[in-house]
């Protein structure tokens, strides 16, 4: 005797209800699946963002005490005329004091923008909008705070009293001032150009393309067991 020829069962044909099953743990959905629109972290970025600006904000301090301590001092001295009014005039008016006044406040800030740059990348090696953002707003912050505190700490603005107080014919000390206020934004450009030149040359790479199917399929579609 002989067995009935009955047809091979049909192959499985995947419904609609399995398409609607958990993907494999073994491969992840795609990231604009796991991650809402924002992306990864947002708020962690934005709050690094926002450390980034207070803490180079509160090292302008710093930078306006050095200013202080290292600009050269613009000599000035009191003379009164035959009426008895004074008058205030530049000791050395072809010294260019006042040119090292800006130059240093400039000098300093490019170096404050440097290492800023640098502690902050290699805090956070990835990057991201944020903290750049972050690291430009307090260099600029850090640098209107060194500004006052500079000026807070040399010499009186009141040339006149200061004048009086010293003796006509007596050498003292200009206001320390910034001429230039181009040199307010010294402190962010060089963080930013820092920033980005370090993030481009050691930062994290994208991973690379990957063509074709990187996951065995069996013959209907679905990924190898």
């Amino acid at each position: 005797m002989t067995a009935p020829l009955t047809p091979p069962p049909p192959p499985h044909e995947p419904s609609s209800h399995d398409a609607w099953q958990a993907p494999d743990a073994r491969y992840p959905a795609p990231a604009e699946v796991r991650y809402g629109q924002d992306g990864p972290g947002m708020k962690t970025e934005l709050l690094e963002a926002v450390v980034v600006t207070v803490a180079v904000a509160v090292v302008g301090a710093l930078l306006g005490v050095l200013w202080w301590r290292l600009a050269p001092h613009v000599p000035l001295v009191g003379d009164v005329d035959g009426q008895g009014s004074w008058a205030v005039y530049l000791k050395d008016t072809e010294g260019e004091q006042a040119v090292g006044v800006d130059g240093t406040f400039t000098l300093l800030a490019l170096a404050f923008g440097f290492v800023s740059a640098l502690v902050v990348f290699l805090w956070r090696r990835r990057g991201g909008v944020p903290l750049v953002v972050g690291l430009a707003v307090g260099g600029v912050l850090g640098s209107l705070l060194a500004w006052r505190v500079g000026t807070w700490l040399g010499p009186s603005s009141d040339v006149l009293a200061h004048a009086k107080a010293v003796g006509k014919g007596v050498t003292f000390s200009a206001p320390l001032k910034l001429g230039a206020k181009g040199a307010l934004l010294a402190w962010s450009l060089a963080a930013l150009v820092v920033h980005l030149g370090l993030t481009a040359l050691f930062g994290p790479r994208d991973p690379e393309p990957i063509y074709g199917d990187a996951v065995p399929k069996d013959g209907y579609g679905a990924p190898a067991q």
